[in-house]
């Protein structure tokens, strides 16, 4: 045995929890993804998804697929700078750089390449990079390939980020890259502030849209047209893999931004384009997203409800203004039996535990889709209350 299976041998965390019978990870779906689903024999609650628009087992997005697959064939063999360009995505990138009320985007093969290849190839050696510490880890791996100073602020802590900016050169530039929702938490970044700071330190904002895009704003534009600020974010990534039903990603910015990335994002540049099909899913699932504000909505109401049935029934919830819930355990063991117990009483859950989040605040999190009903919001709540309480994590 070589010293890195030496190394790696060690590694045996995973088959110990497999032993206790309470490894959360790599559960099979033995269909589409909906709001109920199949797994190895059991019927459950599906809410682990991302799926906020409840569009990826929708007929429309379906054939759309179905139909670039016979025009275009399964994949483009090469990548968006040589001979991977369809007119699909040009089409789509017009689409969406006009949704989110910018000059122009580029598609990219998935969401994190967005971060890890735009945020690295942005700033230089004499730059900063500013970032959230509950930032996601797309953006923490874009950071750390950049050659510039790097620097954190606590979570929503806007004193903490002026304290940043007054370290940084004036002649600098300085990005601050922040998530429009946070993935874990929920809850929303103080854009209205960062945007102040913005104008006082002379910097750049790029907004992560990736659990925003589909959820707020208007026909689901994002955070930043939440907030009204879209004119103020320099940059605005989203992905396909959650509201709009498919796989990708894509950042949005004015023509002088774009035109850099198009020739210098080495994630872009070097990563083989994004299939036919995806393509064209994702530009149906935008369409939907357009013409079916009621989808939003219904999202809205089955948020609303969900949040106001977990405060009633006493679980920790923390700060979240989103569809993405967090039942917090405080406990690493527990929240990976806590996830085993909930999907024996039918509900799928996710466990999160280091490093996506501090080992003091570990958490199940639910996550809501425009498709859920309230009578699926009161199973679920009914099943973790009496897992929570056999667990002794609520009274």
């Amino acid at each position: 045995m070589g010293l890195l299976q030496d190394k790696l041998s060690k590694y045996t965390l995973p088959q110990e929890y497999m032993a206790k019978g309470v490894y959360p990870y790599f559960r099979e779906i033995e269909g589409k993804q909906g709001t109920e689903v199949e797994m190895g024999g059991h019927h459950v609650l599906m809410f682990g998804s991302n799926a906020y628009t409840g569009l990826p087992g929708d007929e429309r997005v379906i054939e759309a697929g179905v139909q670039a697959l016979r025009k275009y064939g399964s994949g483009c063999a090469g990548s968006r700078f040589l001979n991977g360009t369809l007119d699909l995505h040009t089409q789509l990138e017009r689409e969406l750089a006009a949704f989110v009320g910018k000059d122009e985007a580029l598609c990219f093969s998935t969401g994190f390449t967005v971060n890890s290849g735009v945020i690295p190839c942005l700033t230089g050696r004499q730059d900063y990079i500013i970032c959230d510490d509950r930032d996601h880890a797309s953006i923490v791996d874009g950071r750390r390939l950049s050659m510039s100073t790097c620097l954190k602020y606590k979570h929503n802590d806007m004193e903490d980020l002026e304290n940043q900016l007054k370290k940084c050169r004036p002649e600098s530039i300085k990005l601050i890259v922040v998530d429009g929702v946070f993935s874990m938490e929920g809850d929303l970044p103080d854009l209205p502030k960062i945007v102040e700071l913005k104008h006082k330190y002379n910097a750049t904002i790029m907004v992560d849209e990736a659990h925003g895009i589909g959820v707020f704003g208007r026909n689901g534009r994002g955070v930043c047209d939440h907030f009204g600020l879209t004119d103020e974010v320099d940059l605005i990534m989203g992905t396909f893999s959650k509201s709009l039903a498919s796989i990708g990603g894509f950042i949005a910015a004015d023509s002088s931004i774009i035109n850099w990335l198009r020739h210098n994002a080495r994630t872009y540049i070097f990563s083989a384009s994004n299939t036919p099909a995806a393509t064209a899913s994702a530009l149906e699932a935008l369409h939907i997203l357009q013409q079916e504000p009621e989808r939003i909505e219904a999202l809205w109401d089955v948020t609303r409800y969900a949040l106001k049935r977990f405060r009633e029934e006493g679980f920790e919830i923390g700060e979240t203004e989103s569809p993405i819930i967090p039942l917090y355990v405080r406990d690493p063991e527990k929240t990976f039996v806590a996830t085993a117990r909930a999907f024996e009483e039918g509900v799928f859950i996710n466990p999160v535990i280091p490093p996506a989040c501090a080992p003091q605040d570990t958490l199940v999190r639910v996550a809501l889709m425009a498709t859920h009903t309230r009578k699926q919001v009161d199973r679920a709540v009914k099943a973790l209350k009496k897992v929570f309480v056999e667990l002794d994590i609520i009274k």
